[in-house]
């Protein structure tokens, strides 16, 4: 069972990682991400998630599960 959750956790990890790279730059950089520039309130409207937004999400998620569920495992 060990095996077999690690080698999904490993399968997982590539996969987060192929679709955090696919994804679009946003042109904030970091600043937008602590809340320098590129508000809420400089865009207009709150943008919806884009499908390969929701996929990482889905797939970080499942990681983070694997994870936990390896060091229970584990011990």
């Amino acid at each position: 069972m060990k095996t077999f959750v690690s080698v999904i956790h490993f399968i997982l990890c590539i996969m987060v990682m192929v679709v955090v790279l696919l994804q679009r730059r946003k042109q904030g950089g970091f600043g937008g991400a602590f809340g320098g520039s590129g508000t809420q309130a400089d865009s207009g409207q709150w943008q919806r998630f884009t499908g390969l937004t929701k996929v990482t999400i889905i797939l970080f998620v499942l990681f983070m599960s694997t994870a936990v569920l390896l060091t229970f495992i584990m011990v």
